[in-house]
């Protein structure tokens, strides 16, 4: 019995870049995966287990409860300024994640901490939403599946090699370089965007929103 497996890996150039910033993203945030718990409880004064969990607790809160209204105000907003709102919300919450990866090295105290997820939590708020709308708009007709999955695939894959390196970089070299790559990466993910926002405006159209064929812009 033959089995053959014939992957397809032609994508759309929005959806490519748009991989590549997620993945970029996701890669930074994914060196501070095994070793932060570490980091509090050895270098943050007064830091417990429990306070670990506060400050995992914060984060995902403050992400949860801003992304709707967020989320909201892009959909309201997007048929009439089209993509603008959402390209700008999506650099600044690039733009916070680098500054809230880099904060960790200026952590002291437990409120400092604090306040670093509460900004690590605003920053994907803004993030999450408005880069899952134009990449939602964009994915390759017939291949939805597999954009969705070859962006899980890819973040996926690299968040477990970030963490074994930031495991790694943080017992031979300690916390902070792993909070500038951290920061370095999320950087990246801007550059990345703010470098390709021919594909991100598309021209001027009066049909109906819908999942865009992106032949003519494949590689």
């Amino acid at each position: 019995m033959k089995i053959k497996i014939n992957v397809d890996l032609k994508i759309g150039r929005l959806v490519r870049n748009f991989v590549l910033i997620d993945l970029a993203l996701f890669a930074g945030w994914g060196f501070l995966g095994p070793i932060l718990p570490v980091f509090v409880i050895r270098n943050v004064a007064g830091a417990t287990l429990t306070t670990v969990g506060i400050a995992a607790a914060i984060y995902l809160i403050v992400k949860s409860i801003l992304q709707l209204p967020i989320a909201n105000y892009i959909d309201r907003n997007h048929r009439n300024e089209g993509y603008h709102n959402d390209f700008f919300i999506l650099v600044l919450g690039l733009l916070l994640a680098s500054f809230a990866a880099f904060s960790y090295t200026l952590v002291k105290e437990v409120w400092q901490l604090y306040l670093v997820e509460m900004l690590h939590g605003i920053a994907f708020s803004l993030y999450t939403p408005s880069w899952s709308g134009i990449f939602s708009r964009h994915l390759d007709k017939d291949r939805i599946s597999f954009d969705w999955s070859l962006d899980s695939t890819s973040v996926g894959l690299s968040a477990g090699i970030t963490g074994l390196i930031g495991g790694i970089v943080a017992e031979n070299f300690g916390f902070y370089p792993v909070f500038i790559m951290a920061s370095a990466f999320s950087m990246i993910a801007v550059l990345v965007l703010v470098t390709s926002p021919d594909i991100v405006f598309p021209k001027s159209t009066t049909a109906p929103l819908v999942i865009k064929e992106q032949h003519d812009l494949i590689k």
